[in-house]
């Protein structure tokens, strides 16, 4: 059937001609590889063409007929623009792995542009386009030519066989390969097709035993009634997949649902899909992620800060979580949780997700493998796009998007403000395709109109606070008081570890004993970053360039102030004999610092070298009438026991335009409910750049 679509095919308008140009038999006719030189009309526009200097492309396709396998190769690449524009097509139709009466077809491609005249964004738009399009035009031909042979009275094509010289020679060899009977095409064939990674049942006898029919083939009334529709290889994948974790896997076995995610996460392909499910099972194991539910009990200030919970079902039957992020302090549960507490209760949501759902599949009596998520982006401001707690979001996705595919049906984001599309371009690359197609994003009171909540929700549990009648139970979130802020120190305590490292680092800072970070910069212009809270006395924040190493940092032994450091840090890297002016410089105008101010910046670098973000202990001015102490002074003294400040802080090193590119999108994207206040300082010094929001 495919051959008949050379020389040309009248169903494909572009495919103006073809000619041989090899061919290649096997004495025994198994192998028969044809290649051709195929003359194309592609749909560009006539001034495209004209600069491009051509009417018609021309593509070499090569096809390679495998009798004995029983396999059909065939691959495509262009002979014109082949110094410019680079694409390859592979396309394979072979005999399924478990019935032998099933033919599997995939098809796949890759279209790389090093230039076109100016117009690469244009010949990759009409790429995609003409691909697109022969993907859909392909069912829908080999249909036609099926159709044409039946028409013709060819029904069956008999199996290849060798000469009967091979099989004398070699009798013994085919009792191991008996040769199957003829394949009968019925009418079936010719309405269902063939189309990308699915298959054609050309079986003439359902009697006969096959390969893809093992003895526990899945109840139809099961699959109908837990698991959804499956097409025969579908059904064929979860049994072999299953098979194999029964065969060698030690431990729990995952239900059919959750071996179906991951399955449908890989298209169905099995080595792709068994990789990542082996990896998650290994995950779970490790850190008892099957018993999170009876074994952890999430903090009491999760309990009352995070602005998220469950809230009934959607139209669909399935489980619906509401998530006001506008509402939540992201910072201060990081500061105050760190990431491990905040991701294992994100987890513990995703497997109360996973229990909603069996319990909905027995109540509605259809199944319900995923659940829907409605986000209220109500007040985000640019407080929530603060680096490191991106940082921890994203590591988050990244866990669950790799240890529960194909959960999340439908998301649907509320009132997004101007400052979304930048969240969005952070977060959006870190999400699989398949999910974020079930995105939905509202702005401003869209979601009240045509296609709005009604379509997926009922009105009767429409949340109060978007203007429905039914009260939610969801905590409205708040502002997180810094004093239930937590130290690295004190967060390392914490049981299993879910991850390896941390964001935030913490250090005292004595009288004459400031702590000092090393920053090595190799390329000029880069962008120093830095967030840190003074969580105890007052700070003077500096940052110098020396064009030379300094010493390996030491730890100061504190000897000289007969005080230990628990709870942080001191290390300090400017040696005594250092000048400020000859062996170092200041970059940027010394910040004072109070304690409870949360401090973020950053620094334009205009040289290479070694920058030394500094924490220095702030002495307090006296009185300028009097030696006599202010009243004030000596509280604020009292105050600072034993001249000891601490500080928790992040620092990043990230390239100058990804940096000027982000701020930008900020600065024009404010939005009425931010909090923050910045100011902008110079130095004329080093022609640097410093953003400072307390």
């Amino acid at each position: 059937a495919y051959e008949r679509r050379f020389p040309t095919c009248p169903l494909i308008p572009m495919f103006v001609a073809s000619d041989t140009v090899s061919e290649y038999k096997s004495e025994d006719e198994a192998i028969h590889v044809i290649e051709r030189r195929c003359k194309l009309d592609i749909d560009a526009p006539r001034l495209l063409k004209k600069i491009a200097g051509v009417d018609y492309v021309y593509f070499v396709q090569k096809n390679s007929l495998n009798r004995r396998e029983r396999t059909l190769h065939i691959e495509a690449y262009n002979e014109t623009f082949s110094n410019r524009v680079i694409i390859n097509e592979h396309c394979s139709y072979t005999v399924h792995p478990d019935n032998e009466d099933w033919t599997c077809f995939e098809q796949s491609a890759s279209l790389d542009i090093k230039s076109f005249f100016g117009f690469e964004s244009t010949v990759e738009k009409i790429a995609m386009k003409q691909y697109t399009s022969n993907i859909k035009k392909g069912k829908e031909i080999i249909e036609y030519y099926l159709k044409q042979l039946e028409e013709e009275g060819i029904t069956s094509v008999p199996r290849w066989t060798p000469p009967v010289a091979c099989k004398s020679e070699s009798s013994t060899s085919h009792t191991r390969r008996p040769v199957s009977p003829a394949i009968n095409i019925p009418d079936s064939a010719t309405k269902e097709g063939l189309n990308n990674k699915e298959i054609l049942n050309t079986s003439s006898s359902p009697s006969e035993p096959t390969a893809g029919t093992p003895d526990d083939k899945l109840d139809a009334d099961y699959i109908k009634r837990y698991l959804g529709d499956l097409t025969p290889m579908q059904e064929s994948c979860l049994i072999r997949l299953r098979q194999w974790l029964q065969e060698t896997h030690k431990g729990k076995i995952p239900k059919d649902e959750h071996i179906l995610r991951f399955l449908r996460a890989r298209d169905f392909n099995i080595d792709k899909a068994r990789e990542i499910l082996c990896q998650s099972l290994t995950w779970r194991k490790q850190h008892q992620v099957d018993y999170i539910l009876d074994t952890w009990n999430p903090p009491q200030v999760l309990q009352d800060y995070y602005a998220g919970g469950w809230h009934h079902h959607d139209k669909d039957g399935r489980p619906l979580y509401v998530l006001r992020l506008g509402q939540m302090d992201t910072k201060g549960l990081v500061r105050a949780l760190g990431e491990e507490a905040l991701l294992r209760y994100v987890l513990s949501i995703n497997e109360e997700g996973l229990r909603r759902c069996e319990e909905n599949t027995k109540v509605f009596g259809r199944p319900i493998s995923s659940w829907t998520c409605l986000v209220d982006l109500e007040g985000l401001n640019m407080r929530h796009l603060w680096r490191p707690g991106v940082k921890a979001l994203l590591r988050i996705i990244e866990v669950v998007e790799a240890n529960y595919p194909e959960t999340l049906g439908r998301l649907l984001i509320l009132r997004a403000p101007r400052v979304f599309p930048v969240l969005w371009t952070l977060v959006s690359p870190f999400i699989d395709d398949n999910t974020r197609k079930k995105f939905l994003i509202y702005a401003g009171n869209d979601y009240q109109g045509p296609g709005g909540l009604l379509d997926y929700i009922d009105k009767e549990i429409i949340p109060d606070f978007l203007g429905g009648e039914c009260m939610c139970e969801v905590p409205e979130g708040g502002l997180v008081p810094k004093s239930l802020y937590r130290t690295a120190e004190e967060l390392e305590n914490e049981d299993i570890k879910l991850w390896t490292e941390t964001i935030y680092q913490s250090a005292s800072v004595f009288k004459g004993a400031p702590h000092e970070v090393l920053i090595q910069i190799v390329d000029a212009s880069s962008v120093i970053t830095w967030d840190f809270d003074v969580c105890k006395g007052d700070i003077v924040f500096n940052i110098f360039h020396s064009k030379r190493a300094p010493q390996p940092p030491k730890k100061d032994s504190l000897g000289a102030h007969s005080i230990t450091s628990p709870g942080g840090n001191n290390v300090q890297l400017i040696d005594k004999v250092w000048q400020l002016g000859r062996d170092y410089s200041m970059v940027e105008s010394p910040l004072i610092c109070k304690e409870g101010e949360s401090v973020q910046g950053s620094h334009v670098t205009r040289w290479p070298g070694f920058y030394i973000l500094q924490w220095k202990f702030h002495n307090m001015p006296a009185c300028a009438t009097t030696n006599l102490p202010r009243v004030d002074d000596v509280l604020a003294s009292l105050q600072v026991s034993s001249h000891k400040c601490k500080v928790m802080y992040y620092t990043e090193v990230i390239g100058s335009e990804d940096f000027r590119g982000s701020m930008t999108s900020l600065e024009s994207s404010h939005s009425g409910f931010s909090q923050l206040s910045a100011a902008t300082t110079s130095s004329s010094q080093s022609h640097s750049s410093s953003m400072i929001s307390r």
